[in-house]
């Protein structure tokens, strides 16, 4: 059966702590320090996100904590200047929240953070629920998959597929995340597309292929 790939909801974390608009900046710096993490999802009553307080959005209040800024400065870091001021979580959430969903492919969520320079993504429903937390560390879960699993995986669903009745046997070895790739095979049309169907291979950390076909001149 061919593998599914794997998605924010299988690697998301389910047991979450967040918090209500209402919740007080001291607090809000005690479960960041409880649960060790560095945002938490801002909750309206019925579990729906409304927002995001990290690490970033409590900082200003320490920086501008005994400094007085010049009419310059005010100016440019308005944004940061009222969080300083800020004493809530609806004061000082980052609002709307960057959000994904539990069916969206690792690759989707992995840009999601990278574009928007988060570390967390709360995970919601249709409805804007929260269902879980997805994290870097999360994402990179993938590659943690056995070789023998990874090497199963190719041979299924990319060199059975691809080479069913190759010259001599395709021999598959995977080591530390990296499958090596050997064997003489009919098409050799269909060599850089195995190449980058393994490297597209969940976990899978490098390749290298080594397959040669019928007439060429590569040993």
């Amino acid at each position: 059966m061919e593998s599914r790939p794997h998605r924010v909801s299988d690697v998301m974390t389910h047991a979450v702590v967040a918090v209500g608009r209402k919740a007080l900046f001291k607090d809000i710096v005690e479960r960041m320090e409880e649960w060790r993490v560095s945002a938490l999802p801002v909750l309206e009553g019925d579990g729906r996100v409304i927002g995001v307080v990290s690490e970033a959005d409590l900082l200003p209040k320490e920086e501008f904590r005994d400094s007085d800024p010049d009419r310059f400065t005010q100016l440019r870091r308005l944004p940061d200047l009222a969080k300083a001021g800020a004493v809530s979580a609806e004061e000082l959430m980052s609002t709307p929240a960057v959000t994904v969903h539990g069916d969206a492919a690792l690759p989707e969520a992995a840009r999601i953070m990278a574009l928007r320079h988060v570390k967390r993504l709360p995970v919601v429903n249709a409805e804007g629920v929260l269902e879980g937390v997805v994290s870097r560390g999360d994402l990179l879960k993938v590659f943690l998959r056995p070789d023998n699993e990874l090497a199963d995986e190719i041979r299924r669903d990319i060199i059975d597929v691809l080479f069913p009745a190759p010259v001599e046997p395709v021999h598959i070895i995977v080591g530390d995340g990296v499958a090596t790739l050997t064997g003489r095979v009919e098409d050799a049309a269909r060599i850089p597309l195995a190449a980058r169907l393994v490297r597209g291979v969940e976990g899978v950390v490098g390749v290298d292929c080594r397959l040669t076909a019928v007439g060429s001149d590569a040993g």
